[in-house]
């Protein structure tokens, strides 16, 4: 018989019945009836209900032992009753009547319990996350990031596309966020950067000849946490294509994350659909007027409207004088608001205010008629012209957000949201995928006072250097793309611009000088001088991915070791002070500190 296991915690059945097995695992947790031990043993496959009575040895020795320790169990599969069977668990038919128990390992006293899914605060969590990892919804999570992965690797050379790996110690290069630097030893006061992503080297690539690249690729920016992004490092399905128009980039991607998300969309049963192929392209522009950003949820049934030509003139004194000088009135539905109480619509615009808005106008609306200071000024008349543009019902309120363009997009985009979950409007049975397309290519820094790109620099703009020549620069649009899923931005992407001299006249436009360029970007560039194939490809975010399949708000909850949203990893202590030592081998100097402890290799790492 095997030293440790002849099955798993998730292998034995009532066919076993009758067999003597061998079982290792963790005291995942006890149950004492009087004269029987209760013990569910846990390993990374499940769990397997133990028993013992306490005239047996084993008794005594699992009766003492703390949660989490690990054992070696060798017993008797023995059948449930009828009444004990547990259908929750492949193992709930039998359970192993002990007779000899080893302790492999003992645990101390749990800074956290395992057993049960009670929330506990994140400087706990992470600093002990090999005990929140063995917990059943994490343990699950990283699992399917795990499948997520393979599934998305075999679909990808399904598709005809080559793995290969991009450079981790490279050069800095301007791009939208700080990077992460090394110092060379070798090289005194010169620095290597680690990639924010591997564009430059897959863009190489495809000029050196190879058709399809991808890779699972780690990308690092020194950037701030959010819910949807981790800072430090995050993971991407990076991939690049030559000879290809966007909508060949597109029919190459779009089986990849529609096959990859209907395998996962019944994860743990949850029986989530996912939108048809070919997915729905939406104009930039379109999606901030009718969504208020560039990343939609189309599971909000809500479409912003632009109602400014409605209050030109209008007895509405605010919104028309607002409109006569150039700002934009927008208008979002509230749908079956008729039994709200005036709280409601009070709330949506105190909310509106707390989010560093003027304030969020209402107008109320039952049985066809309109009600609250907007409409008594703007009057029925008008008030039902405007409720038929937005195709309302007869009990629907309405809610304006006025201002600039970009502030009223961006309140509305924010209220739609908050409508839509107020009101319960979300189906989170669905998964929609969209792609924004017709990005600007220029866009004017108000601060700079200047053109500058609004995107990727990199882009091909339609129309090329005719455009380039001869439009408005903000006019111009690129060859820029990003896939939504949900409200979630999962890449941007784009058709490359591969010409020397068309990338020359687009950094000129943005202030840049052939010189700037040729300094900048020379490995890119020069390459480009020597035969380049046309080129696009995208990115899309592994850990995005993850996060929507395992239906988690937080981004940490899918990554095996994340740091904290202050960029620390509690657990290892990182980052830390490197000792005098390191310094003087990197010739550095560090104004803030150093360690006072051994080398490297035996310093005490702070808790």
């Amino acid at each position: 018989m095997h030293a440790y296991r002849t099955h798993t915690c998730a292998q034995l059945r009532a066919a076993d019945v009758g067999t003597t097995v061998k079982l290792s695992g963790w005291v995942h947790r006890k149950r004492d009836h009087g004269n029987l031990l209760f013990v569910d043993l846990r390993d990374h496959y499940g769990i397997t209900q133990i028993v013992t009575d306490s005239d047996s040895p084993a008794h005594a020795v699992l009766d003492k032992l703390r949660p989490e320790s690990v054992v070696t169990i060798t017993g008797e599969v023995v059948a449930r009753s009828s009444e004990t069977v547990n259908a929750n668990l492949p193992s709930g038919e039998i359970e192993i009547r002990a007779r000899d128990v080893v302790v492999q390992s003992v645990a101390h006293e749990l800074p956290m319990p395992v057993f049960g899914e009670a929330e506990y605060p994140e400087e706990i969590r992470l600093k002990y996350r090999y005990l929140d990892l063995r917990r059943e919804r994490l343990h699950a999570n990283v699992l399917l990031r795990s499948n997520v992965i393979s599934s998305l690797r075999q679909r990808m050379i399904g598709q005809g596309f080559t793995e290969f790996q991009t450079p981790i110690l490279t050069a800095s290069s301007p791009e939208g966020a700080r990077d992460y630097l090394v110092p060379s030893r070798v090289h005194p006061g010169k620095f290597y950067a680690l990639p924010q992503a591997p564009q430059m080297f897959k863009q190489l690539l495809m000029v050196a000849g190879f058709d399809r690249y991808f890779q699972i690729a780690p990308c690092f920016r020194d950037e701030d946490a959010r819910a949807d992004r981790s800072p430090g490092e995050f993971y991407q399905l990076d991939f690049e294509m030559s000879y290809v128009t966007q909508d060949d980039v597109f029919a190459a991607i779009e089986p990849v994350l529609h096959g990859v998300f209907e395998e996962f969309a019944n994860w743990q049963g949850k029986g989530r659909t996912v939108s048809a192929l070919p997915f729905k392209r939406i104009p930039y522009r379109e999606s901030m007027l009718k969504y208020g950003n560039d990343k939609p949820d189309l599971r909000n049934p809500l479409i912003i409207t632009d109602v400014s030509e409605h209050f030109k003139g209008s007895g509405f004194g605010r919104f028309a004088s607002m409109v006569e000088g150039g700002d934009v009135v927008r208008a979002i539905a509230a749908p079956n608001t008729h039994e709200k109480s005036r709280k409601f619509f009070d709330e949506m615009n105190s909310w509106a205010q707390s989010e560093g808005f003027p304030g969020l106008g209402y107008a109320t609306q039952k049985d066809g008629v309109f009600g609250g200071p907007i409409a008594n000024n703007h009057g029925q008349d008008g008030m039902k012209a405007i409720a038929e543009a937005l195709g309302l019902g007869p009990n629907d309120g309405i809610f304006f957000a006025a201002g600039k363009a970009a502030q009223a997009a961006k309140l509305a985009g924010l209220a739609r949201t908050r409508v839509a979950d107020q009101l319960g409007l979300i189906d989170d049975k669905r998964f929609e995928f969209c792609w924004i397309v017709d990005f600007p290519m220029f866009e004017y820094d108000e601060d700079a006072k200047k053109v500058d790109f609004s995107h990727n620099p990199f882009s091909m703009p339609q129309g090329e250097m005719e455009a380039l020549e001869t439009m408005d620069p903000l006019d111009i649009l690129a060859y820029q793309y990003d896939i939504v899923c949900n409200g979630i931005e999962l890449s941007s992407g784009a058709i490359r611009n591969h010409r020397p001299e068309i990338m020359y006249k687009a950094f000129e436009i943005a202030g840049y000088t052939q010189a700037d360029v040729d300094t900048n970007f020379a490995g890119m560039i020069n390459a480009f001088k020597f035969g380049a194939p046309p080129h696009g490809g995208s990115a899309p975010g592994v850990d995005r991915i993850v996060m929507l399949l395992a239906d988690e708000p937080n981004i940490r909850e899918v990554i095996t070791f994340p740091m904290t949203q202050k960029a620390e990893d509690l657990m290892m202590g990182a980052p830390n002070f490197a000792t005098p030592k390191q310094l003087k081998e990197l010739n550095l100097r560090s104004t803030a500190g150093v360690a006072t402890a051994k080398p490297a290799d035996e310093a005490v790492r702070p808790q």
